[in-house]
């Protein structure tokens, strides 16, 4: 018995499927059906009820499932005291990255660690920040660059690397752009142009209204802040974005919220279980970052926050 069986073993398991349990652990169909029968001969036991149209599990699969996973475990948590023992990091790592963004020390960071360790695979995934989070809770994400009303998510290790109030952005022919500032109230007696639903920028319009018994009026949303730019030079609606993202452009100009408390906030975050790799990449992402990874505050080389 090998544990790579065990491992292809789990992943059928879990998937309840022959074809999807080989695309992700990066082996064939037949490959991985020939490795399970070795695993069941070794057994004396039928593991897999293969008569139905799904690989569902027969009750001795299911009591060796458990045991499957507390090996797996095992061995991984073998690797990884013999690595952090030898000075080695290796293993792959996930990073989610909110999308639409180019946050520099990031990819900076990514660079480094890179070089420092190239045995580590990296991937990157994109998804809007609600997502992100729950990735990040459930395991399949080790890593996060995410955006939030006011802070991180508290049951998670975060670390606030740009936080900015909210502004509406009127065109400058609009009939508020001569205003200093405005109000919640106000701001929700026009059509508003937004970020969907699980961003932070739209957590935090949505939290800061809702506290007033407000509600926007959202006319049109974009998924990219470069979009609802657009439409809001085009006099569609106000645009409601963070302070740096419309900062550069002459076309606009940003009003305050006078009465929307809550920044938006762009962190990163990690489960506070840590493998070797990942609390080495958590310290390319300090140093490159800077005292703003762990204190908050504007990161210097971040020009606007990106889509939360």
């Amino acid at each position: 018995m090998e544990l790579r069986q065990l491992k292809y073993f789990v992943a059928v398991a879990e998937e309840a499927n022959f074809t999807r349990a080989a695309e992700r652990v990066h082996i064939s169909q037949p490959g991985i059906s020939a490795q399970i029968r070795q695993l069941e001969q070794h057994l004396g036991a039928t593991l897999i009820n293969r008569s139905g149209r799904t690989a569902g599990l027969t009750a001795v699969g299911e009591v060796v499932l458990g045991h499957a996973r507390a090996v797996l475990a095992a061995a991984e948590g073998l690797r990884e005291a013999v690595d952090e023992m030898n000075g080695l990091v290796r293993g792959g790592l996930v990073v989610g990255m909110v999308t639409s963004c180019t946050i520099t020390p990031l990819f900076d960071a990514l660079s480094a660690f890179r070089r420092a360790h190239p045995g580590v695979e990296l991937s990157l995934v994109e998804d809007d920040s609600a997502e992100l989070v729950e990735r990040v809770r459930a395991g399949t994400v080790d890593l996060a660059l995410i955006g939030a009303a006011g802070g991180p998510p508290r049951d998670l290790d975060g670390w606030p690397v740009i936080s900015e109030p909210l502004v509406a952005a009127v065109p400058l022919d609009h009939p508020l752009a001569d205003r200093e500032a405005i109000t919640l109230t106000e701001l929700c007696g026009e059509p508003v142009i937004c970020l969907p639903r699980g961003t932070g920028i739209r957590a935090v319009l949505d939290r800061a209204a809702a506290a007033q018994g407000l509600t926007p009026t959202v006319a049109l949303q974009a998924s990219a802040p470069g979009a609802v730019i657009d439409l809001a030079l085009r006099g569609l609606g106000v645009a409601v974005l963070s302070r740096s993202m419309v900062a550069d452009h002459a076309g606009l100009r940003g009003l305050p919220l006078t009465d929307a408390d809550i920044p938006a906030v762009l962190a990163l975050i990690s489960a506070p279980t840590k493998s070797p790799a990942l609390r080495e990449l958590l310290t390319h992402c300090h140093r490159s970052f800077g005292p703003h990874a762990e204190h908050g505050g504007r990161a210097g080389t971040a020009r606007r926050l990106p889509q939360p």
